[in-house]
């Protein structure tokens, strides 16, 4: 299987750049493009970690969004959708937008344009942008992320803000780049500059670090808060990724959005206690790694203090999965650096289990899919992201691709069987880990 890469991207895409580059002439947008590169991402272990500081293990996916783009003269941001011709306007100097109520995609543009432009004054923020996705909707593979890195990376580049001193001092990094875009999403403050409402989502930076920092090819081991490079291992050259969306959207700025806030506020709450009553540390990481009994001491202050909307055996979970869940990140990628199938395949149940019965964030279908890839033939597989729907992801070993076709078809087919329900919004592909966020 080809791995998608930074110079072969338009090669590739080419039914995605035909598309983008039609509503762009529909719309008198010609001469002076830009294009770019932003994939998805597929979370291999870390279930919910990156937002008490842990660690995740990830690759960026050879699906995603293509985008190219002009910058304007005047104050006006235009963006058009390939798929469905929608389009979004602001006047960012008088702050009005069109059409005038902003709900979907058109809402993440709206909010990371006005922040974009209020941390950096005078920004020349106007453009034409026009994006075109074959990346499964609200799948778990992080379309959302996607959508914002690469509104915001692109505005970016054309209005060479990167250029700029005080983007240097504010984002030396593309680390540091990655976990300013997390905050255009969530709202959280970044630096010396202040919070905003965001999305509403209460997330980390996982999913706008592995879009921006891994590696073709690879995985890459980040932990945050801040955000850290461990390390990249090479999958083996034999093994690929089977990814089938549930048909099941799992929207953490959207439907799931309470149940995925509230395995992030629980976090929260557990660094709470630990902070009142024990000490001064900053990340449910920190708290674990203070001193080999932290966990127990955590225990017995849930059981003294916790009450109201956390009592303690909801706390006592929480703590329990991501206590469990964080080592097995770095022991996941000795497995793959050392093409250990048994070890990660049982460190994938390990880690889908306590998913199901600790985080409590898995359906009936993500169960049955896991079930069925192991029953034809995957020696691994896990479901991934924010949970309550999304995906799956099967490890299967073959150097013969009919043979990872076959097994995609016939995943799908049991799936579809199972859950005739879900079979209209149901999907598969097989993927190698594959170029981040690029400059074309």
């Amino acid at each position: 299987m080809s791995v998608l890469t930074r110079d072969n991207v338009l090669e590739i895409k080419t039914e995605l750049r035909a598309r983008v580059e039609r509503i762009l002439v529909a719309n008198d947008v010609m001469s002076a493009l830009r294009w770019w590169w932003v994939p998805g991402r597929v979370e291999v272990f870390g279930k919910h970690t990156d937002y008490g500081g842990g660690p995740s293990l990830m690759g960026a996916l050879p699906r995603g969004f293509l985008m190219a783009g002009a910058p304007r003269t005047d104050h006006r941001l235009r963006i058009f959708d390939a798929g469905d011709g929608s389009r979004f306007e602001l006047d960012l100097s008088t702050g009005q937008t069109m059409p005038a109520q902003v709900t979907g995609w058109r809402r993440y543009a709206n909010i990371l344009a006005r922040r974009l432009a209020r941390d950096f004054p005078g920004a020349s923020l106007g453009a034409d942008l026009a994006l075109a996705s074959d990346l499964p909707r609200a799948s778990g593979m992080s379309s959302s992320s996607a959508l914002v890195v690469g509104l915001s990376h692109a505005l970016v580049r054309m209005s060479g803000l990167d250029r700029r001193e005080d983007w240097h001092a504010a984002i030396p990094s593309s680390v540091d780049r990655s976990g300013y875009f997390a905050c255009l999403e969530n709202g959280l403050p970044f630096g010396a500059f202040p919070g905003d409402g965001g999305l509403g989502t209460f997330g980390g930076s996982e999913d706008q670090t592995a879009i921006v920092c891994c590696q073709p090819g690879h995985l890459s081991q980040f932990s945050y808060m801040p955000v850290r490079h461990w390390r990249d291992v090479a999958v083996p050259a034999s093994w690929s990724f089977v990814l089938l969306s549930s048909g099941i959207a799992a929207e953490k700025a959207g439907r799931a959005q309470a149940q995925y806030n509230r395995a992030s506020l629980g976090v929260r709450a557990l660094i709470d206690l630990w902070r009142a009553h024990i000490g001064p540390l900053g990340s449910l990481t920190e708290v674990l790694s203070a001193d080999p009994e932290a966990e127990s001491r955590l225990g017995a202050v849930i059981d003294q203090h916790a009450s109201g909307e956390w009592p303690p055996e909801v706390l006592h979970v929480r703590l329990r999965h991501f206590a469990r869940e964080r080592p097995r990140v770095a022991e996941a990628a000795d497995a793959f650096a050392g093409a250990d199938r048994t070890r990660v395949g049982a460190l994938a149940a390990a880690s889908h289990h306590d998913a199901d019965t600790l985080l409590q964030n898995q359906l009936p279908e993500t169960n049955a899919l896991v079930a069925l890839a192991l029953e034809r033939g995957a020696f691994a597989a896990s479901a991934f992201g924010a949970g309550f729907g999304g995906s799956v992801w099967a490890l299967v070993d073959s150097v013969d691709p009919v043979a990872t076709t076959t097994f995609g078809e016939e995943w799908m087919t049991a799936y579809r069987a199972a859950f005739p329900e879900r079979t209209a919004l149901s999907s598969w592909f097989a993927a190698r880990p594959a170029a981040p966020l690029t400059d074309i």
